[in-house]
């Protein structure tokens, strides 16, 4: 069929009679090309700014321009806060209008925490990034490192002359001052500065109403000998330059260890969890101890060898070096010294070193009428708290004023709480010290027994004399008890010379000494131990049988510093 074609883009491009539009501009296609943008003025001139939507921000600079939320974050922190490096290297925030507390930069309650509510507030409508934060806190943590690092305290301090300084964990900062010249006092805002942890808990003001050493005996099962012993350590645990003894409480079952041990702790360092499970590794120590003054381990059945060294260096002092979080080569250091307390049934399981280091407190089974609910003690000790608060600062303010007259005739291993004690004895005229050795040897022998290589040892010397010979040859003549060898008996003579050192201080408080300086005559000049019995001082095995509760000599008896209140 001859039908007659229709032209195929004849005007603009046309299908089936309909124009398909190519080129809507009103210039031909072939108009020669012109310049882009012809017009003179610059491009973007509109001087109208960026995110003009977001309500609450402050112009700043030239031209108007917004701050950003880390600057605006930064400025709002500068005019509140301070900041300083404490000495193990952590910043901190100290509000200038505020009580003299140290608020970590970053965690829980922290700065952070504060400044993101700070700028909802102060910038209504508006919230502070994730990544605005974490930049405002890497400034801050720059100008915080900027100073020399300053002492951080938790608890427990002492200023520049001297004084003792307690936190008492109030929202106002309000804190106690102890010194031998002018006694105790409570102020509106603390000499030192002072960290919280979440571990912490609020203590009552101090009040001088009675006799609040009786009344705290009151609460307790414990003879006088034993509870003028606790007075001196609690007295000894707010003098934070000296190690203090690992408390111990030791009983049958009924006894109140745990009870006691409570109360004990929530007067030196309140805690919502005053008493503790056994870490599992250092580094559950080394958290639980960097938030706490006084910590309490409970019903201690074992403690493993890494444990009892852990403890023995909390005591003295310890540091704990770990690598930063998202760092290859930065570390953390926890440094740290504490008051420690613990339950236990059994004083054998304890190891040597940590044994010389306890101050060992027997309690007496609670009889059946004497036996107080739970509630009843709770209220006991919180109605009496404060008193015996004001009594404990009466005391610690006549021992620091007669701590610098002390003079000990011999220095024992604890020796800085020996002569809190022998002050203690002055001002009270008490005999703590005297029954504080005593206790002290006869832990060194109780520990000694529940080691089965030390006890094949004395029982050597004890049938010698005097022995003498290489660690192989004293490993070859002991015998494990019942030819079955303990999980701690040495396996070679390398680990059987170290166990003896170990034990030279519980072997010598039953009158062995320990000498290993010589050597062997042949030619292989193999080192020689030497086990020599002596005869050991004697000293009375355990306190005069008394009775429970007694009355208890009014604080401050002794000399009490003039012008205290």
């Amino acid at each position: 069929m001859n039908i007659p074609t229709e032209p195929v883009n004849a005007v603009n491009g046309t299908v089936n009679n309909r124009a398909r539009i190519l080129n809507a501009h009103p210039s031909d296609m072939n108009t020669p090309p012109g310049p882009v943008n012809a017009k003179a003025g610059p491009v973007n001139t509109d001087p109208r700014p960026v995110n003009t939507s977001r309500s609450g921000g402050a112009e700043g600079g030239e031209g108007g321009k917004k701050q950003s939320a880390a600057v605006r974050l930064v400025a709002l922190a500068r005019e509140r806060y301070t900041f300083v490096m404490s000495t193990d290297g952590r910043p901190y925030a100290v509000a200038i209008d505020g009580p003299n507390l140290a608020l970590p930069l970053r965690g829980r309650a922290g700065l952070r925490q504060r400044l993101a509510r700070l700028y909802a507030d102060t910038f209504e409508g508006d919230v502070a990034s994730q990544s605005a934060l974490a930049d405002a806190m890497t400034v801050l943590e720059g100008i915080a490192d900027s100073g020399d690092p300053v002492p951080v305290h938790l608890r427990v301090g002492n200023d520049e002359s001297g004084r003792i300084v307690v936190d008492l964990g109030t929202a106002d900062g309000r804190a106690v001052t102890v010194s031998g010249a002018d006694g105790w006092h409570v102020v509106d805002r603390s000499p030192v500065l002072f960290r919280r942890s979440g571990a912490m808990a609020p203590m009552p003001a101090p009040v001088l109403e009675g006799d609040g050493l009786a009344r705290l005996h009151g609460l307790l099962n414990m003879d006088e000998t034993t509870f003028r012993q606790l007075v001196a350590w609690l007295v000894a645990a707010w003098i934070p330059t000296i190690p203090h003894p690992v408390l111990t409480f030791k009983g049958e079952q009924g006894t109140g260890k745990s009870k006691t041990a409570q109360m004990v702790v929530n007067l030196i360092d309140p805690s919502p969890a005053s008493k503790r499970s056994q870490p599992r590794d250092i580094k559950a120590w080394s958290a639980q101890a960097f938030n706490s003054w006084a910590l309490c381990l409970d019903n201690i059945s074992t403690i493993p060898p890494w444990l009892s060294d852990t403890l023995c260096k909390a005591v003295t002092g310890d540091g704990i070096v770990d690598r930063a979080l998202y760092t290859d080569d930065d570390v953390v250091v926890l440094s740290f010294r504490r008051v420690l307390a613990m339950t236990t049934i059994d004083a054998g399981a304890l190891a040597g070193d940590l044994a010389e280091r306890l101050l060992m407190l027997d309690l007496q089974l609670i009889e059946e009428d004497r036996r107080r609910t739970e509630e009843e003690l709770d209220g006991a000790f919180e109605a009496a708290r404060p008193a015996v608060l004001g009594a404990l600062f009466d005391l610690l303010a006549c021992v620091l004023a007669t701590l610098p007259t002390v003079r000990l005739d011999s220095m024992p291993r604890m020796a800085d709480f020996a002569r809190v004690l022998a002050a203690i004895d002055q001002v009270q005229d008490w005999q703590t010290l005297d029954a504080y050795l005593t206790a002290s040897a006869n832990v060194a022998g109780d520990a000694l027994e529940g080691d089965p290589f030390g006890t094949a040892v004395a029982a050597l010397v004890e049938h010698a004399g005097t022995w003498t010979g290489t660690a192989a040859q004293l490993l070859e003549q002991l015998q494990p008890p019942g030819g079955i060898r303990p999980p701690n008996w040495p396996k070679d003579a390398t680990r059987a010379s170290g166990k003896v050192k170990r034990l030279a201080p519980l072997l010598r408080s039953i009158g062995i000494t320990v000498d290993d300086t010589q050597r062997s005559r042949d030619r292989h000049r193999s080192r020689l131990l030497v086990l020599t019995r002596t005869d050991p001082d004697e000293t009375a095995s355990a306190p005069q049988d008394q009775t429970l509760w007694p009355d208890v000599t009014p604080p401050g008896s002794g000399h009490m510093p003039s012008d205290q209140y």
